[in-house]
């Protein structure tokens, strides 16, 4: 493996000097702070600073107290013990907003807007600009979102409802709200994971224009090659501990992973396997395995998808690739019934389901685990185990009441199949990190037992260690006999993952690729539209 920090050198800024300076006050400061959760540390005496002026990341395997710290920074969480600290003097935050009135924004993984505003609306909400009168200034406030937007090379009608755009743009609006709060302290909070590459660069500028304009920016992120490509710094964390502080290209991609994990490189596996039965329709019959489990053909939904025609085995894992509005949600939300079609026909088990209806898609073995765990997957308001039991409320029920040992008896039969890092099924899940929450959703739809299983990015805004398991979980599905359907914007994962990859664009089929063709090479030559890439050109 090529070292990461040979790719990137990181472009010169004021952090060099600031960081060797001697006494330079921290912009955010955390001194000693631990954080318990139902018994459990989430966060054991971490010290961490960031100073003004540079680009600190925050990295560690799933559960090593990332959010839980950036929660306690931003006052969404209290310390158990130790102090925050702001431009050098203690500061204690009841909430987010306080934080965000004293200089500290964040920008978090799952965009936390408003989806029924306007973008200009969310970018301004509660400074609205004022007229003399005291009235919202709209025309302002309109003409201020697009001069803003466009200078992160969005071009965007500022006056359309945030929720017409696609979770990456929804992203770019959340990184330009928390500029115009002219704060001191960013937190970006996986900003990446919805982005194409196209906006990643464009985020990696404004966040670099901050940096050099003296602000301090804490960044977030599963995607390695990143750090060394923004980051000054990097915080690594595990199990809660500080493990780690330093410049990011004193650093290799091998050692930094094995801050994370705790052990060298080389006794990184994916291990913790797991044992699921064979869903009802597999049979030890070789013939049966080879027909397909799931057949749609047709679907069409008028300027989204166009005669889409996806075919699945069982024990096969189909790789749907494409860059953002390809149509790769697009069709899985189709075959779930959660898009409404105008044509085509889904098959299950060779029989035909009623199309544009969840019950129907659900009661014929189907199974969606959604991009967008936070409004589409988990119920923060409830716990683990009630977000496990959440589809199969006759499993866990007696004469129409739930039962409460048999709700306990099915959670904790899930909890300890997928290792989900917990203290009990009445932990709310919300506590939970992302990569755990993503079990709790995969125990979900394994209790309905399903015969297709369709996955939306799984392992998106997930760490290393918590992604090897995901994906371990997907191989068993697919041994135990379960059709998998697998959406990914990293082309490594399909490669490694799929038996084969369909390249969706613009709304269409575009082509297929199996067996040897299935190379990351030629998928990103399909993905990009140009013929096969040469070895050199990979890159």
């Amino acid at each position: 493996m090529t070292d990461a920090s040979e790719h990137h050198d990181p472009s010169p800024s004021m952090a060099d000097d600031t960081l060797t300076a001697a006494g330079a006050t921290p912009a955010l400061e955390a001194r000693g702070v631990s954080k318990i959760f139902n018994g459990m540390t989430a966060l054991d005496t971490v010290e961490f600073s960031v100073q003004p002026g540079s680009i600190h990341a925050v990295i560690g395997e799933n559960g090593a107290g990332k959010s839980t710290l950036i929660k306690v920074l931003t006052g969404a969480y209290q310390p158990d013990a130790g102090e925050i600290r702001y431009l050098g003097s203690p500061v204690h935050f009841s909430r987010p907003s306080e934080a965000q009135d004293t200089g500290i924004s964040t920008v978090y993984q799952e965009v936390n807007l408003i989806p029924k505003l306007s973008i200009a609306q969310n970018i301004y909400l509660g400074r609205e600009p004022r007229t003399k009168l005291g009235l919202i200034d709209s025309r302002r406030m309109l003409r201020e979102a697009k001069t803003l937007l466009d200078g992160f090379g969005l071009d965007l009608d500022v006056g359309a409802d945030l929720d017409t755009l696609g979770l990456g743009v929804q992203q770019m609006v959340a990184l330009a709200r928390a500029v115009t709060i002219d704060a001191n302290v960013i937190i970006m909070d996986e900003p990446t994971s919805s982005l194409e590459r196209r906006e990643v660069e464009t985020l990696f500028g404004v966040a670099r224009r901050l940096r050099d304009e003296g602000k301090a920016i804490v960044f977030v992120s599963h995607r390695l090659d990143e750090l060394w490509e923004l980051c000054d710094r990097v915080t690594v964390l595990r199990d809660g501990k500080l493990v780690h502080t330093g410049p990011i290209a004193s650093l290799g991609r091998r050692e930094l992973i094995s801050h994370m994990l705790g052990r060298e490189i080389e006794e990184v596996t994916r291990s913790g396997a797991t044992s699921f039965g064979e869903p009802e329709h597999a049979s030890a019959d070789g013939d049966a395995r080879e027909s397909a489990i799931l057949v749609a053909t047709g679907l069409n939904v008028p300027g989204v998808l166009h005669n889409v025609d996806l075919a699945v085995r069982p024990g096969e894992v189909l790789g749907l690739a494409g860059l953002l509005g390809a149509g790769r949600s697009e069709t899985v939300k189709a075959i779930y019934g959660a898009l409404n079609t105008n044509a085509g026909e889904i098959r299950v088990d060779g029989k035909k389901t009623r199309r544009n209806s969840i019950s129907a898609a659900m009661d014929s073995g189907i199974a969606l685990l959604s991009e967008d765990r936070k409004s589409e997957g988990i119920i923060p308001e409830l716990s683990v185990g009630e977000n496990i039991i959440l589809a199969v409320p006759k499993q866990v029920s007696t004469a129409g009441i739930v039962s409460r040992s048999k709700a306990r008896k099915l959670a904790d039969e899930y909890i300890e199949r997928l290792h989900i890092k917990v203290s009990g099924p009445e932990q709310s899940v919300a506590e939970l990190s992302g990569g755990n929450q993503q079990k709790v959703l995969i125990a979900r739809w394994l209790a309905t037992q399903p015969k297709v299983f369709l996955m939306d990015e799984p392992t998106r805004g997930i760490d290393v260690g918590a992604k090897a398991e995901v994906q371990e979980l997907i191989d068993e599905l697919a041994a135990a006999g379960y059709a998998v359907v697998l959406i990914s914007s990293e082309t490594e994962e399909l490669v490694a993952g799929a038996d084969r990859a369909v390249v969706l664009r613009d709304g269409r089929v575009d082509a297929e690729l199996s067996g040897d063709q299935l190379t990351n090479q030629n998928l990103l030559a399909k993905l990009v539209g140009t013929g096969t890439i040469q070895e050199g050109d990979a890159a």
